[in-house]
C-alpha cells in the first residue's frame, strides 16, 4: 500500500478502524454496499435507491431500513414534536425508540462501502456525508439547485443526476476489477 503514511502499520491499523476505502466491486460482481443519505422531504431519494439495486447494488434505505421497518420518525414519539422546546428534543434523544433508529443507521454508515448524498438535505445527511468522510468511506455527492457550500469538495465525487452516479460507480468498477 505504497502512499501511506507509516507504512504496513498504517495500513494494518487503517483496515481494523474500518477506515480503509475499498472497491467499489471485486470482478465484474458488483458487491459495494451503498449508503443513501438525503432528507425525508427529498422526492428524488426512493428514484435514486431504485436506480442503484436495478444495477446491482447493495443498498440501505433509510425510509426502509430493514423489512418491516418504514424508518426513523420524530412523530412516533410524539406526534406534536415540531413544537419541542430544545430542552425536550435533547431529552427524547435518550429515547429507546430515537435510539433505535440512530443504531440503524449508524450500523448502515459503518457496513457500507460508500455514502451517497442526494441534495437537497438537512443536518442528518450533512452528518453522514461528512462521517463517511472523515472515516475514509468513497463519497458521491448528487447536487440539486441550492446554495453553494464549499466544503463538499471533501467529497470524492461531485455528480448531477443519476445517471452521472451511475458512471461514476461504473467508472471504479472497472478501476477495481
Amino acid at each position: 500500500m505504497d502512499g501511506w503514511p507509516g507504512g504496513a502499520v498504517a495500513v494494518a491499523v487503517a483496515a481494523l478502524a474500518g477506515v480503509l476505502k475499498r472497491p467499489f466491486c471485486y470482478g465484474k460482481t458488483r458487491i459495494m454496499n451503498i449508503y443513501v443519505a438525503s432528507s425525508w422531504r427529498n422526492e428524488i431519494q426512493p428514484h435514486v435507491v431504485s436506480a442503484l439495486k436495478r444495477q446491482g447494488y447493495e443498498v440501505y434505505d433509510f425510509r426502509n431500513p430493514k423489512p418491516g421497518n418504514h424508518g426513523f420518525h420524530w412523530s412516533d414519539l410524539d406526534p406534536d414534536w415540531e413544537r419541542w422546546t430544545p430542552e425536550k428534543y435533547r431529552s427524547c434523544l435518550g429515547d429507546q425508540v430515537a435510539l433505535d433508529g440512530f443504531r440503524l443507521d449508524m450500523d448502515a454508515l459503518r457496513w457500507c462501502d460508500a455514502v451517497i448524498a442526494v441534495q437537497p438535505f438537512g443536518v442528518n445527511a450533512s452528518l453522514e456525508l461528512g462521517w463517511a468522510a472523515g472515516v475514509g468511506k468513497r463519497t458521491i455527492l448528487m447536487l440539486a439547485k441550492g446554495e453553494p457550500e464549499l466544503m463538499v469538495k471533501m467529497c470524492d465525487y461531485i455528480c448531477i443526476g443519476t445517471d452521472e452516479v451511475l458512471a461514476v460507480l461504473e467508472r471504479e468498477a472497472d478501476i477495481a476489477g
